[in-house]
């Protein structure tokens, strides 16, 4: 059963391993898309799994007669896992002059870039030029699931209209994924009687606001490790020009949809003060990727500029 890292962490304190739960606990804090994705396990180093294609044919048949065979087709899929993680080193300095929390502290800060990381591979991800990541959402879209907001070479406004057309493009929609600017956008618009959106509010299992478009929860990729934000209006627009836009990807987060996988949770390990150097040293490593186990679990639309709503 897919869970994701909330779920995963409560399991863990559940066992007794406080410090898995509390790492696991970091990146979903961390993270909006590592708060609400659910992870599925597997065994091996790679999921290889059959995607519906198309439907098998039905019909209606007249007395005596027989039907038109017709089965589906499937495209055949293989997502290999990835490593991700790091070393998180604190200086003995640190733990003797400050206390031992001062560990908890600076690696907290290190779990929050993984996180981030992660994040952002989740979006941008490109194995063409970085063959040790997976690809991202951007990558990974498939044919006929986009939606341009426009043909202006500078980007196009948000239109309502369009959104909706984009959310109605994918199967059991459960979550949109934009940056912060166009979360504000959004609730502007639903501020003005000549525009409207509905918008409503609510909290998540940290206690932090959710903003909800017709009520959908929005969930945010903002900055990445660099501090770099990691859907800028930088992509290129449908009508050419200079790159000046970005993308809104409509999820299906559920267990057949837009999933992560992993070998196993999140390895946490404390190798205590290492002999080379005077440091207390912890490994996380997390064989992981993602997977859209349905094509029509992942919608996007594209071109957006940095503008004000529209109906």
């Amino acid at each position: 059963m897919a869970v994701t890292l909330v779920e995963a962490s409560k399991i863990a304190m559940g066992r007794g391993d406080v410090l898995k739960a509390t790492i696991m606990e970091l990146y979903a804090r961390s993270s909006d898309v590592l708060r609400t994705l659910k992870f599925e396990n597997i065994q091996g180093n790679a999921l290889l799994f059959n995607r519906e294609k198309t439907l098998p044919n039905v019909g209606f048949r007249q007395l005596n007669a027989g039907y038109t065979e017709g089965t589906g087709t499937f495209d055949k899929v293989n997502e290999p896992l990835v490593i991700a993680g790091g070393d998180l080193d604190v200086d003995k300095f640190f733990v003797d002059t400050m206390g031992g929390d001062q560990r908890a502290v600076q690696e907290a800060g290190k779990v929050k870039a993984l996180s981030l990381s992660w994040t952002k591979t989740f979006v941008k991800g490109d194995t063409s030029s970085t063959e040790e990541e997976f690809d991202g959402l951007q990558s990974r879209i498939a044919s006929g699931y986009t939606v341009n907001a426009g043909t202006a070479t500078v980007g196009d406004a948000l239109s309502l209209a369009k959104l909706d057309e984009v959310i109605d493009l994918c199967e059991n929609p459960t979550h949109l994924l934009m940056n912060k600017t166009l979360r504000r956008r959004l609730s502007a618009a639903a501020r003005l009687s000549t525009v409207g959106g509905y918008i409503t509010y609510d909290l998540d299992e940290f206690g932090k606001r959710i903003t909800r478009y017709n009520e959908l929860p929005i969930i945010i990729a903002d900055k990445d490790n660099a501090n770099d934000a990691i859907m800028p209006f930088t992509e290129a627009n449908p009508g050419g020009g200079t790159p000046a836009s970005v993308s809104i990807y409509v999820l299906s987060m559920e267990e057949d949809g837009v999933v992560g996988l992993q070998n196993g949770d999140m390895d946490v390990r404390d190798l205590g003060e290492l002999e080379s150097k005077p440091v207390f040293r912890t490994r996380v490593e997390w064989y992981t990727t993602m997977a859209i186990l349905r094509e029509n679990s992942v919608s996007r639309i594209n071109g957006i500029k940095d503008a004000a709503v529209v109906i």
